[in-house]
């Protein structure tokens, strides 16, 4: 008889640590389900709640609360890191059968393949654990939708079937994760699959190209579609193609699973360092790490977006509310904590660690996190830590809130709370280049996203003064700082994937990524709604960045508000918006002149480099504040102020 063990975090529930220390569990969508219909399998866990006996208390009774008598099996139940095989030895012996008899049922890649180093099977999602008892593979497969047939039509043959989705990249394309029994029931009701390699121990991406691709001269005069179409395969290839090469040496590192959206999706081996490559020319974002969802292809934003983006304020925001802004989010206060998290005073006020970056592998990450965390509690705020593991390491999304009863949806305000320094130049001690190493080289970000950083905290000092001298929004207000953005948004995909499986209503998503990098004279400030799949979503967000050109001409008028839309948006799925734009949510991004292209830039020329500093010439803190202002300002009128 085969025995099933489960991770916890993003595999069976969503993680959440409440400002009082308290642990809660949410399910995962179909988790349930699938723990229902293996009612007569034995199960466990091996899952890492931190260190010490409180902590795996904690969890176990967090685990009972939100599985009630499904892991009845004290001794099938193994707390740790699981970085190495010791952990799946212990749980194969306490299960007393043979280790191929036994199932790891983990999301994370890395973690399946230490437990096949221990001879257990592995699975990928709880949906398809009864797949890896049967030794059936599980193979990433290319939906396609034909004409007349919708998303909605796809999601419930797929939530009945062993598929789950990891990538809409448009109404007539869809990434899954699909076993065979999966692909022939999405068959028979008459979508098409193309199945294109084995999951076992991968991880999925969208590796963006921005190279141009001509098509070739023989489809002059020739329908769109069909040059397009050999476009995107020439790209797609080009892309793999250099990637391969980027990895070369790394053995059987990649599958090219075909053309995605300006570039190509990716199978990587647990492991492969997917995040640091960086194709000639690219922009930013250009790296996506997909991660399985079976509620992404429900869309659950869109079922009220209509009736929230209508109560959008048509007008100019109050004078109040600006001469609140005005007051509250100053240059002093904008550049006082962009220091503290970049490293130029000390973290915590009247402390001495200063940090030295704040990449998700760095030390100074989990630092920073709780430091924010420490300044929204004593604005007043509800804070919770919503913890997430990516390539080993224990990092989490900030989040603080006041809520609002009977709220029609919150209003988030967010950026990104991670740095990097990948594209500095690094020599070691006899002068040889070598590579970035996050736990060594600085990487201050002080424009990436450390602007995105104070502006939200400033924001969030902005609404506690407000709440003190007696005002009342009408929407929860939601500050949210992610993590782990640099590798592939998977902090806000994370947070946006567990808001959607709790039924979480979100008004309107404001992202500020990069908003201090000014040179060469320029004013201006991008907003991006564009979104890969046309509908409510695109645009409410186009709604909702006419309400951020207003608030901007209020409260920062000298700022150039350039209002970019569409699926042609160069920042389409390339910061934690898009996220949210999955999920069907109005969201924007707000960046300085950047993502664009256009020429001659104006934004930073420190972008990921060791003088991303609050003292490069790029840093403009006064052009930083006239953002943060429009941002606030937008946010505290779509709250009702």
């Amino acid at each position: 008889m085969s025995v099933l063990f489960f991770d916890i975090g993003a595999t069976l529930a969503d993680v959440i640590f409440e400002g009082d220390g308290s642990l809660t569990f949410r399910p995962r969508p179909r988790v349930v389900g699938v723990l229902t219909a293996l009612a007569g399998v034995r199960k466990g866990i091996i899952s890492n709640p931190g260190a010490g006996d409180a902590a795996r208390e904690r969890a176990r009774a967090a685990l009972d609360a939100a599985f009630a008598g499904q892991f009845a099996e004290s001794a099938l139940l193994h707390w740790g890191p699981k970085t190495e095989r010791g952990i799946f030895d212990g749980a194969v012996a306490s299960a007393g059968v043979p280790a191929d008899s036994c199932v790891f049922v983990g999301e994370d890649p890395d973690e399946r393949t230490v437990a096949r180093t221990a001879g257990l099977r592995t699975a990928a999602h709880p949906v398809f654990a009864q797949a890896a008892v049967e030794g059936r593979p599980v193979l990433w497969t290319r939906i396609g939708l034909p004409g007349g047939r919708g998303l909605a039509e796809l999601d419930a043959v797929a939530n009945g079937a062993e598929v789950v989705p990891v990538h809409v990249a448009s109404d007539r394309l869809v990434l899954a994760m699909a076993s065979e029994r999966g692909a022939s029931a999405l068959r028979q009701a008459g979508f098409t699959t193309d199945p294109r390699g084995s999951v076992e121990e991968t991880a999925a991406f969208l590796l963006r190209d921005d190279r141009p691709v001509p098509a070739p001269e023989a489809f002059a005069g020739e329908p769109p579609e069909a040059p397009a179409a050999v476009e995107s395969g020439l790209r797609a290839s080009a892309a793999f193609a250099f990637a391969a090469g980027a990895l070369a040496g790394a053995g059987p590192a990649l599958l090219s699973l075909g053309p995605a959206p300006g570039g190509v999706y990716l199978a990587a081996a647990a492991g492969v360092p997917v995040e640091g490559i960086h194709l000639p020319g690219s922009r930013p974002g250009h790296t996506e790490r997909l991660l399985p969802d079976p509620a992404l292809l429900s869309r659950p934003g869109e079922a009220a977006i209509r009736e929230t983006a209508a109560g959008f304020a048509p007008g100019a925001p109050s004078q109040e509310t600006v001469e609140a802004v005005r007051a509250a989010v100053t240059p002093e206060v904008m550049r006082a904590h962009v220091a503290r998290v970049s490293g130029a005073a000390p973290l915590v006020e009247g402390g001495a660690h200063t940090v030295r970056g704040r990449h998700a592998a760095g030390a100074d990450n989990v630092l920073v996190a709780q430091a924010l965390a420490g300044r929204f509690a004593a604005l007043g705020l509800t804070v919770r830590l919503r913890p997430f593991t990516w390539r080993g390491h224990r990092i989490a999304n900030v989040e603080a809130e006041h809520r609002v009863p009977g709220s029609d949806g919150a209003v988030l305000v967010t950026a990104h709370l991670d740095s990097t320094g990948d594209q500095g130049t690094y020599v070691d001690g006899a002068g040889v280049p070598r590579p970035y190493d996050p736990a060594a080289d600085p990487a201050p970000g002080a424009d990436d996203d450390g602007s995105g950083v104070a502006a939200v905290l400033a924001a969030a000092e902005c609404l506690a003064g407000l709440l003190a001298a007696g005002r009342s929004p009408a929407r929860t207000v939601r500050f949210v700082l992610f993590n782990a953005e640099e590798q592939g948004l998977v902090g806000s995909k994370v947070y946006a994937r567990a808001a959607a499986a709790a039924g979480d209503s979100i008004a309107g998503v404001l992202q500020m990524d990069m908003i201090a990098g000014r040179r060469d004279g320029g004013h201006t400030v991008e907003v991006h709604a564009g979104a890969a799949v046309a509908g409510p979503a695109a645009q409410a967000s186009e709604e909702l960045g006419e309400v951020l050109a207003r608030a901007v001409s209020a409260v920062s008028a000298g700022l150039t508000v350039e209002r970019i839309t569409g699926p042609g948006d160069p920042a389409a799925g390339r910061s934690d918006h898009a996220s949210f734009h999955e999920r069907g949510w109005a969201a924007v991004a707000v960046s300085e002149n950047f993502f664009d292209g256009a020429e001659p830039a104006s934004g930073t020329r420190q972008y990921h480099r060791p003088g991303d500093t609050l003292d490069d010439p790029d840093h403009d803190t006064g052009y930083a504040t006239d953002i943060a202002r429009g941002v606030t300002t937008a946010a505290l009128t779509l709250a009702g102020l």
